[in-house]
């Protein structure tokens, strides 16, 4: 059906059903936030979808209820009618039906859910006295010799204890001390045992233990006096209460806490043939060791040996003797006619050296000045006036005369040739 929208007027404010619901859903959830409520599962149904539909009831009145899927799926316990329950849930209205409803976010039985609270309440004071502080837990010993379990003998756990240990460990001596893990009469059973094997000291560490079970099954270990036993022995303690998914006081008392028995048997012994295989490599890693520093030991040995017979009288006279020797001749090579000698040697050297430096710097000198004449010959004039020319000179000047405009009447001129110079004198005009 579709929506039909408010009409408004003057008068009136007309809705339509959906919008009517739809609006009342809000208010409701808007005042409601998530509440706590308790009371008697009826009308029970899971359909194939997964989701859970019940109602809630008291004497006087009910109220449906849905859990869906996503949320029913973590339940720890399978709800049925006549179950008086404890749920968080908000408050709406299904706006098909138009039917008031809660949406179901946690289920719980309400015997178990008043346990819970009692669990937390007692947590939360032990936890502000500084009761399960890391500062006060106390390490486990490696390779434990005597390990005391305190469970009840007849149990699974104390089963899977002894075959995880005698797998992994068989040399470490288990003694069962025996207690109820269940009922009221075990929490006092529970610290009195862990009080004697305090005084007693025969054990390296202890381990508290017990098989899977519901909350109540569990109660014991939630007991305040068995938290402060715990804490009051001396040996170090090891919780393994119930499956992974339960915690007790004991377990946060407790200087370590396994999430089963079997866990709690692997982390209180180590593996024999693990153990085995790391001996074996410390050995060989010691045999190393002890090869090398032999060798490094026969070494030193060979050394120091060596510097002995270094330094015997003989080797060492033998050895003053040849340094004398070379001191000697050191000196002999010092003596000032040796040097002298050795002076006049180089002279003598440096002497022929500067003859030959002088000569070829004489010979190659010639050479270029041979080479120079015949250049300077090539361009002489003096060739000239071989082949019977003759230069004309201003005898008062000296300058070549190069044209007859330079002779001046009565000039007296000198005619230079190849084989001397003739005087000349210009005629008058």
């Amino acid at each position: 059906m579709s929506e039909i929208p408010a009409v408004y007027s003057a008068e009136r404010e007309i809705f339509s059903p959906s919008a009517l619901v739809r609006l009342a859903r809000d208010t409701i959830e808007q005042r409601f936030p998530l509440i706590w409520i308790e009371g008697e599962i009826s009308n029970f149904s899971r359909p194939a979808s997964g989701h859970l539909y019940f109602s809630l009831k008291d004497a006087q009145a009910q109220v449906r209820c849905a859990m869906f899927k996503p949320k029913s799926t973590y339940l720890r316990f399978k709800p049925a009618d006549g179950m008086r329950v404890l749920a968080r849930a908000r408050v709406s209205l299904y706006e098909a039906r138009g039917e008031f409803q809660l949406i179901i976010e946690h289920l719980e039985d309400s015997g178990e859910g008043a346990l819970l609270r009692e669990f937390e309440q007692l947590k939360s004071r032990l936890a502000a006295e500084g009761l399960f502080d890391a500062s006060r837990k106390r390490p486990l010993p490696k390779i434990p010799r005597r390990i005391g379990v305190i469970t009840s003998p007849t149990g699974a756990a104390v089963r899977d204890v002894l075959s995880v240990i005698a797998r992994r460990f068989p040399l470490v001596n288990i003694e069962i001390l025996p207690v109820p893990v269940q009922g009221k009469e075990a929490p006092p059973a529970i610290v009195a045992m862990l009080a004697t094997a305090s005084k007693a000291q025969r054990h390296d560490v202890l381990l508290l233990t017990r098989g899977g079970g519901s909350l109540e099954d569990l109660w014991a270990f939630n007991d305040e006096a068995v938290a402060r036993a715990i804490r009051a022995c001396v040996i170090p303690v090891v919780a393994a209460i119930g499956h992974e998914v339960d915690f007790t006081i004991a377990d946060f008392a407790a200087d370590l806490r396994a999430p089963t028995p079997s866990a709690a048997a692997e982390l209180l012994v180590p593996d024999a043939r693990e153990l085995l295989r790391t001996l074996r490599h410390r050995r060989e890693h010691l045999d190393q060791r002890i090869h090398h520093r032999l060798q490094n030991f026969a070494q030193r040995l060979d050394h120091a040996q060596a510097r002995l017979r270094a330094q015997h009288p003989r080797l060492r006279l033998r050895a003053s003797r040849e340094r004398l020797h070379q001191l000697h001749a050191r000196l002999g090579a010092q003596h000032p006619l040796a040097r002298l000698t050795r002076v006049r040697e180089t002279l003598h050297a440096q002497q022929r050296r500067l003859r030959a430096v002088c000569a070829r710097g004489l010979e190659a000198r010639a050479l270029h000045l041979g080479q120079l004449a015949r250049a300077l010959n090539a361009v002489s004039p003096l060739a000239t006036l071989q082949r019977g020319y003759a230069i004309l000179l201003d005898h008062e000047r000296g300058t070549v005369l190069r044209s007859i405009a330079q002779a001046r009447p009565g000039m007296r001129i000198t005619a230079r040739l190849a084989d001397g110079e003739i005087p000349l004198r210009s005629e008058p005009e």
